[in-house]
C-alpha cells in the first residue's frame, strides 16, 4: 500500500527561476515543476549513492556539462515507487529586482573599446514568506529534509510533511482534480479531457484536470482526488 505526504514549502529567501521571458522581464510563475522538486528534496541523489551507481554523474557540488538528464535520473524512482507532483502557490507575493552590467567584451577579446554601455534586466521573484503545496507519493516510508534549495539563486525554503492517513481507491471512472499534474505522467494510464495549460519549460504543467482513470481521495480532506498510477514518463 502506497504511503501518501502532503508537503508544504515556505521561502525564507526570494524564489527566481526564468519561467518566461518578456523583453527583458524575466518573470517567475507561483508553480515549482515536479522535475525541480525531485532534485532538491535529494531524492535523486539518494537512489544513486545508495545503489552506487553514476556517482560522477550526480548533480552535487559540480556538474561538468550542462545537459540536462531528467530521464536517466528520474525514471529509476519508478522502480522505487516515489513519485513526486508539481506545487501550486497557497500564498504568495512577487517583487521585482532590477540588475544591470556593463559591456565587458574586451575583457574577453583583450581589445581597446571606446564606450562602455551599461545594460539591465529585471527579474519578477516570488517573496520570502510565502508557500507551496505538493504531494509524494511512495511505497515506503521517506525520511525527508527540514531544509531545502530551489531556483537560480539556491534560495532556502522550509519542508512541513504531513503524512496523509485512509486513502481510499477509487475505480475507473470521471473525476476532476484542480492541482497541478505533469501530462506526461498522468496520460498513459489516464485519459484526459480537458484542462487548463501553465506553460513553462522544460514541460509545461496542467491544472483544472477533467479526466477518466482510478483515483484516490482522503478521509476529511475534501476536494482532494490524486490521479492512481502516476509515475515519470518521458517520449523518445
Amino acid at each position: 500500500m502506497s504511503t501518501f505526504y502532503r508537503c508544504t514549502l515556505e521561502l525564507h529567501d526570494s524564489l527566481y527561476f526564468a519561467t518566461r521571458e518578456i523583453g527583458r522581464l524575466y518573470e517567475t510563475e507561483p508553480v515549482l515543476h515536479n522535475y525541480a522538486l525531485s532534485y532538491a528534496l535529494g531524492l535523486v541523489d539518494s537512489f544513486q549513492y545508495n545503489t552506487l551507481v553514476a556517482e560522477k554523474d550526480a548533480y552535487r557540488y559540480f556538474c561538468a556539462e550542462q545537459v540536462p538528464k531528467y530521464k536517466e535520473h528520474l525514471i529509476p524512482l519508478n522502480t522505487q515507487g516515489i513519485y513526486v507532483t508539481p506545487a501550486r502557490a497557497v500564498s504568495h507575493a512577487t517583487t521585482l529586482n532590477t540588475w544591470k552590467y556593463a559591456d565587458n567584451r574586451y575583457h574577453v577579446e583583450m581589445q581597446p573599446t571606446e564606450r562602455n554601455i551599461p545594460s539591465f534586466g529585471r527579474t519578477k521573484e516570488i517573496s520570502p514568506e510565502s508557500q507551496f503545496e505538493f504531494f509524494i507519493i511512495s511505497e515506503r516510508s521517506l525520511k525527508l529534509p527540514r531544509w531545502i534549495r530551489l531556483g537560480k539563486w539556491a534560495s532556502k525554503a522550509e519542508l512541513i510533511v504531513e503524512p496523509l492517513p485512509n486513502a481510499k481507491h477509487h475505480q475507473t471512472t470521471e473525476f476532476m482534480v484542480s492541482y497541478l499534474l505533469n501530462p506526461l505522467d498522468v496520460m498513459v494510464t489516464n485519459q484526459v479531457l480537458s484542462y487548463d495549460t501553465v506553460n513553462m519549460p522544460p514541460v509545461s504543467l496542467i491544472r483544472n484536470v477533467r479526466m477518466v482513470g482510478e483515483f484516490y481521495t482522503f478521509e476529511n480532506i475534501q476536494g482532494l482526488k490524486l490521479p492512481a498510477r502516476m509515475q515519470y514518463c518521458f517520449g523518445n
